[in-house]
């Protein structure tokens, strides 16, 4: 993990401690194992999972403090970047949410193994949850790590967004094409782009693009299971 603590040294040397590195390790030995039977990630060499998931996933520190606010992670997958952030900033309040059961499972295992609070998982299409009173609008930034255009993925994502909060999607370096395109269905659905910060690490790069949500979200919104991608706002 040498290379992770390096990365946040030059943040802030106070955001890793011997406990987050044994946290970060178990995490890494869980996430291996588990993979073995179902799969949860194609990357499985430790210093690709290092720098591919876990940095990449905490890179939004470098232009983002975090301290308690309440984040939800659209699409978590195998838990990035929902997991890597709670390691790092244990006073934030996460979701990690996924449509598939079988993930949802397993992230509550790494929770319970990690000794992680205020962090739950939860199993669910984001067109349904984006509509759950309980979740719709409740939180004050959204991530989401997951493979869709920017038009498509702010359908799934803005609605969980409160007024004034930020959606933070983690997107390929070069994004102007794909955040033009998606331009409409983001002030459609309340937001607005603010800024788009960009990083290279070891050749990977990410871009992170800042949407402020500034109105409601049209109650129409969002659309039925699979519509959004059928049919995006674009």
């Amino acid at each position: 993990m040498k290379k992770l603590k390096e990365f946040l040294d030059n943040i802030d040397t106070e955001l890793m401690d011997d406990n987050k590195i044994l946290q970060f390790e178990k995490y890494y030995e869980m996430l291996i194992e588990k993979n073995k039977v179902m799969n949860l990630t194609a990357i499985t060499d430790r210093d690709e999972v290092i720098l591919k998931h876990f940095i990449d996933s905490v890179a939004l520190l470098q232009y983002c403090k975090l301290s308690d606010e309440k984040i939800i992670d659209i699409g978590t997958g195998a838990g990035f970047p929902g997991i890597p952030l709670k390691i790092i900033c244990p006073d934030i309040k996460v979701t990690l949410f996924d449509s598939l059961n079988k993930r949802i499972l397993f992230l509550q295992e790494v929770i319970n193994e990690l000794g992680l609070k205020d962090i739950e998982a939860v199993h669910g299409r984001a067109e349904e949850g984006g509509r759950d009173n309980n979740m719709r609008e409740a939180y004050d930034i959204v991530v989401s790590r997951a493979v869709a255009n920017m038009a498509v993925l702010s359908e799934y994502c803005l609605p969980f967004v409160r007024k004034g909060g930020y959606f933070i999607p983690y997107k390929s370096y070069e994004i102007e094409e794909e955040l033009n395109e998606g331009k409409k269905a983001v002030s459609i659905l309340g937001g607005k782009v603010e800024k788009v910060e960009k990083l290279d690490i070891d050749g990977n790069g990410r871009s992170f693009v800042f949407i402020k949500k500034e109105k409601n979200t049209p109650k129409i919104y969002p659309r039925k299971a699979g519509t959004a991608k059928k049919q995006p706002l674009c």
